[in-house]
């Protein structure tokens, strides 16, 4: 016979929703933007920013900037 105990079951976890919570912050405003910016220049959704490089890195930064940081004045 084994000593071991029968592994516990973990406990039942609500399914997630597909929603963006208040309490998440610039973070919320800057996915969108992310996505916004991939869809206008043809860029995969999937890549972070750190991946870009030249003209789309660029366009991001000043994307970024004009509207991130203008939210807080």
């Amino acid at each position: 016979m084994s000593n071991q105990t029968p592994k516990e079951q973990p406990a039942e976890q609500p399914e997630p929703t597909n929603q963006v919570s208040e309490h998440t912050g610039q973070f919320d405003a800057r996915f969108m933007l992310w996505r916004m910016f991939c869809t206008e220049n043809s860029v995969p959704v999937e890549s972070l920013p750190s991946d870009l490089t030249g003209e789309p890195k660029e366009k991001w930064e000043k994307m970024k900037n004009e509207q991130l940081h203008n939210e807080d004045s």
